[in-house]
């Protein structure tokens, strides 16, 4: 029998294993019938909620499209709704992404804007990193003049525990090429976007 490295995937089986742990540190019994099926569902809820570590972000850009006729302007999705998850606490992160980007010679599908910040929000997460991580994976595939990312979220670390503040959206921003070298591009995406610093005030 191999012996397993301390860092390799646990298995399944080991995964439900730790649900039970954690639910009898709860104070609960994991054999009662209410909570037979909860590891098994928590695993699924698992895949699901970081199924980020398996995706490619890379890859989700290559398919681009060069037919448009010069378009050379800002390109904006806005509230891209997203959920994440602190590393520190593993409770949730809600919120929205602006992203923006000035192309050069082609364009990427609106909907892959959407993959990509998924791609990073369904992983163990600080906004900031996840910030940083979306606007620098756009600007090195597609090579834009500029790209700017802006994350609202809820994080309910701070909201359903610890100081228990509801409501409170922290606001990160990420700025590259043109978005960060002229001022009138980034005042511009951010009129596009409802400038959230606004909301704030």
């Amino acid at each position: 029998m191999p012996v397993q490295r301390p860092d390799a995937r646990p298995t399944r089986e080991e995964a439900e294993d730790a649900v039970r742990t954690l639910l009898r540190w709860a104070g609960d019994d994991p054999h009662r019938e209410g909570l037979l099926d909860t590891p098994s569902r928590v695993a699924r809820a698992y895949q699901d909620w970081f199924r980020g570590y398996n995706e490619d972000p890379d890859a989700m850009l290559q398919r681009t499209f060069e037919e448009v006729e010069g378009y050379d302007e800002m390109v904006v999705l806005r509230d891209i709704r997203f959920e994440s998850y602190c590393e520190h606490h593993m409770a949730p992160i809600i919120g929205k992404a602006h992203v923006g980007y000035i192309p050069t010679d082609r364009v990427v599908g609106i909907s892959k804007l959407a993959r990509l910040v998924d791609a990073y929000a369904k992983r163990l997460q600080v906004q900031e990193k996840m910030n940083a991580q979306i606007a620098q994976t756009l600007f090195t595939v597609l090579k834009p003049k500029g790209v700017a990312v802006v994350l609202e979220g809820e994080h309910h670390c701070m909201s359903t525990r610890g100081v228990h503040k509801p409501g409170v959206s922290m606001v990160t921003s990420t700025m590259l090429g043109s978005f960060r070298d002229d001022p009138s591009t980034r005042k511009e995406f951010l009129n596009i976007i409802g400038n959230p610093t606004n909301r704030l005030s």
